[in-house]
């Protein structure tokens, strides 16, 4: 009756595990994408290149190595845009080669194009020559992302005036920069850029920057981006950004002027699900561009999922792998354990930070009684070995019992040492299993047990003097 079984709309990390999981499953499934945008705005303009453009930046300005080489030491005196372009468009090409293999090698046939909704089981398919296709499913999985947010007042030029995007297309590395936002993404590029010796400023019209995350930590982040000549303007607004040959001046509300070679503007992102005609699957998006779902993510329309950034929150490329592979088990009708509450958070700024669970600020809101133990990198071996001397760890501890209320971490390897929290809190351990753990030696890891032993040692004092 239908020509799929499955038919997803998008192949980013969300929609690429749901059209797996749904061929491992024995549908038959097809994936609708753009030719040129296989893998999704995370593998082409995302994630992938902005993670990629971190790992150039640090090895090219030998940034990580200056505290055992001195303030001067670089790998290469003058970075320019092709050189941290080759190592991105080497990855870039490499991950679209690998998911073009998955989805080959499970039969999920691709079909190349824009797809729209024609009625609430056939998607019309445009390729890029403006030839028009349709395709038929039982059930639809729409995970078409997300586009940067562009405030209709800016005169975007990809140049000079950029968003998120745009970045990894600039023709050379500028010599200033104004960062307009200091979320996540804002902030990632803002560090990059200051470690490749522009000077940054961030304006953001909050009171403090990424504000779900634990406060000491985004004080020493601050501390480290000052370092690289990083100027924060909090509780201001861009009113307009005037641009010239040479340049870009951005006035604030406040009347302040702030010129640069470049303005970015990472004012949040816009869902992209109007563009897929959704009235004639009855269904309709919020302001933001994004679709509601239930805990199946199941839209409105009870045979039409919704997977990823383009149901909002947390819009992460790891939540919305696993989204996927849940939807596509509901959709199939093939039982599936829920995805667990708990899960990590990672910032790929310069220095790193990730963490899992409370903070101390949700902790104290809802007085709920916590022991902090923290383990610095620079009491550790290996934190002198690679030269970092400013990263932390800290646990939140549950006086009573023990259990780990949050893991908070800062500093080279961050996103990798939180998974080893996020295993014990998964299984309901306690700081006793990372006092009596051996790690090996000389590891970043070892910073859970000198921080366990830390809180520990704090509550033995505590119980002592009662």
């Amino acid at each position: 009756m239908y020509d799929f079984d499955v038919l997803v709309l998008g192949s980013g990390p969300g929609g690429q595990k749901a059209a797996i999981a749904a061929a491992k499953l024995g549908r038959r499934v097809g994936v609708v994408e753009r030719d040129n945008m296989i893998g999704g705005v995370c593998i082409n303009t995302g994630t992938i290149p902005s993670k990629t453009l971190r790992e150039a930046v640090l090895y090219l300005t030998g940034l990580s190595q200056r505290e055992m080489y001195g303030q001067s030491y670089r790998v290469k005196d003058d970075i320019t845009v092709a050189d941290l372009a080759a190592r991105t468009q080497h990855v870039i090409g490499r991950e679209i080669d690998v998911i073009r293999n998955q989805l080959t090698r499970n039969r999920v046939s691709v079909l190349n194009g824009f797809g729209r909704f024609a009625d609430p089981n056939t998607l019309t398919v445009t390729d890029g020559r403006g030839r028009e296709s349709h395709a038929s499913a039982a059930k639809v999985v729409i995970a078409s992302g997300t586009r940067p947010a562009r405030p209709s007042s800016v005169d975007f030029d990809e140049r000079t005036i950029i968003d998120s995007d745009g970045i990894i297309n600039l023709e050379r590395v500028p010599r200033s920069m104004v960062v307009v936002g200091a979320g996540v993404i804002g902030i990632e590029y803002a560090s990059m850029f200051a470690a490749l010796g522009t000077k940054v400023t961030v304006v953001e019209r909050r009171d403090r920057m990424l504000e779900f995350c634990d406060l000491e930590v985004i004080e020493a982040l601050k501390y480290h981006l000052r370092d690289l000549a990083v100027t924060f303007r909090f509780g201001e607004s861009v009113a307009s950004v005037e641009r010239y040959a040479e340049g870009a001046v951005a006035v604030l509300e406040s009347g302040k002027k702030i010129a640069a070679d470049t303005v970015m503007y990472s004012a949040g992102r816009q869902g992209t699900a109007p563009d897929l005609e959704l009235s004639a699957a009855g269904l309709s998006a919020d302001a933001r561009g994004r679709l509601s779902v239930d805990e199946h993510f199941r839209t409105a329309v009870p045979h039409i999922y919704a997977v990823g950034d383009v149901i909002g929150f947390p819009a992460l490329a790891s939540t919305s792998m696993e989204q996927g592979r849940l939807a596509a088990h509901h959709a199939c009708d093939e039982p599936v354990r829920a995805m667990p509450a708990l899960q990590p958070i990672g910032i790929y700024t310069i220095p790193e930070i990730s963490f899992i669970g409370r903070t101390e600020d949700d902790l104290t809101a809802e007085s709920i009684p916590f022991e902090v133990g923290i383990a610095r990198y620079r009491e550790l071996a290996r934190g002198q070995i690679i030269g970092d001397s400013y990263g932390m760890l800290k646990l939140l501890v549950a006086p009573e019992d023990g259990r780990l209320l949050g893991v908070h971490i800062f500093g080279t390897g961050a996103t990798e040492l939180v998974h080893i929290g996020q295993a014990v809190m998964g299984c309901n351990g306690t700081v006793d299993y990372l006092v009596d753990a051996v790690f090996n030696y000389p590891t970043l890891a070892e910073a859970y047990k000198v921080a366990a032993l830390d809180a520990m040692n704090k509550m033995r004092h505590l119980s002592r003097l009662q």
